[in-house]
């Protein structure tokens, strides 16, 4: 309801199966100005969240002894507030074409790239 009702709305999102519902299709065809793109299986280091939350498993989870729900559960709020003191932005390391040819050609190779 924000958005312009003459602007195209194009949304990014990852393989989930629950985006490609029926329901979910037949909203679509009812809103044909929202445009749904979807990542490939596998690629989830294209999603910044995803990717933070590899950042959190791997840098205090995995590294972490929690005998109980509660100790987990404070280091992981102890490691977000230092992130937060110090955050880092995500770098990418390949120019968007390289990006993109590397998924074309991955998209040629699967099938129902398509839907």
């Amino acid at each position: 309801q924000e958005i312009p009702v003459d602007l195209q709305v194009h949304l990014i999102l990852d393989n989930y199966a629950t985006h490609k519902t029926p329901a979910i299709k037949t909203w679509l065809i009812a809103h044909p100005r929202f445009h749904l793109h979807f990542t490939p299986t596998g690629s989830s280091w294209l999603n910044l969240v995803e990717r933070w939350f590899a950042e959190l498993t791997n840098k205090q989870i995995r590294r972490g002894v929690h005998k109980s729900v509660q100790a987990l559960e404070k280091d992981i709020r102890t490691w977000i507030a230092a992130w937060n003191t110090d955050p880092k932005p995500y770098v990418w390391t390949k120019t968007a074409d390289e990006i993109l040819e590397r998924l074309a050609t991955y998209l040629r190779r699967i099938p129902d790239s398509e839907d």
